[in-house]
């Protein structure tokens, strides 16, 4: 089973209600600031942005609003309840620019060469999610200038040797918290 199909299991998202409670805490932006971090990832006006792993939300209306109306977010979570939540605050806040879905990473379906930034903001290292597999979709569907900005929470555990080491991904340096890389 594939991680859309999990996404849409009950006691799954049962499970992960408690952490997206912790995602939309007061004490997170306190310690993690989004504009910080996403700052890093170097987001500009008009970008198509892949945001991997939104969960509730953390970053989509700020990421959408640091891309403009004429940017375009994909905010992508396999978890229906999170992709559920998302959609509400989009919708509450007037957003044109930002396209909620439910996906697997390891396979988003969306256009080859079609993303200007990938956003693996705290998504990796997780079990579920082997390196293996994302990053040549990410690699698929990232422009040929695009860019990979990982922020990894709480630990790499070898993360950004590992992406080097894939040869798909050439370093373009770390910047407020978040490793960027460029296609190999």
């Amino acid at each position: 089973m594939d991680a859309e199909q999990l996404g849409k299991s009950r006691f799954l998202n049962l499970l992960f209600k408690p952490s997206g409670m912790v995602m939309e805490s007061r004490l997170r932006r306190w310690l993690f600031d989004p504009r910080r971090t996403l700052r890093g990832a170097d987001l500009k006006p008009e970008q198509v942005v892949l945001e991997v792993g939104c969960g509730t939300g953390f970053f989509t209306l700020l990421a959408a609003e640091m891309i403009g109306d004429d940017g375009h977010l994909i905010a992508m979570d396999p978890l229906s309840d999170f992709v559920k939540r998302v959609s509400e605050k989009v919708k509450d806040a007037g957003l044109k620019n930002v396209e909620v879905i439910r996906r697997d990473a390891l396979n988003t379906r969306l256009a080859s060469a079609s993303v200007d930034v990938v956003l693996l903001f705290g998504v990796v290292p997780y079990p579920t999610i082997p390196l293996s597999r994302l990053l040549p979709e990410m690699h698929r569907v990232l422009r040929q200038e695009g860019t990979l900005a990982v922020w990894l929470y709480p630990v790499s555990f070898g993360v950004p040797t590992s992406i080097l080491k894939s040869g798909l991904f050439t370093d373009l340096g770390k910047k407020d918290g978040v490793y960027r890389y460029g296609r190999g």
